[in-house]
């Protein structure tokens, strides 16, 4: 996949799941998935340099344009 076939969203972390995975909530920014809550993981240099994630966090995700129901959490904000 390309850098073109993601698509970069900001959000907030609602919950903690197993594996290092979130539920996040998307900002109205984007208009497709405002409001939607994705199924989140971890980049592998989050986990990498053990970047703590905790709800209530802001976050950047990026989110696949083929799959719209899961994201990668790129950035802490």
């Amino acid at each position: 996949m390309t850098n073109t076939d993601f698509v970069v969203l900001e959000g907030e972390i609602v919950e903690n799941l197993p594996n290092t995975q979130f539920r996040v909530r998307v900002d109205s920014t984007a208009a497709v998935l405002a409001g939607n809550i994705l199924l989140c993981y971890l980049k592998g240099r989050m986990r990498k340099n053990y970047i703590k994630v905790m709800p209530g966090d802001r976050v950047r995700i990026e989110v696949s344009k083929y799959d719209t129901q899961r994201g990668r959490i790129i950035f802490r904000l």
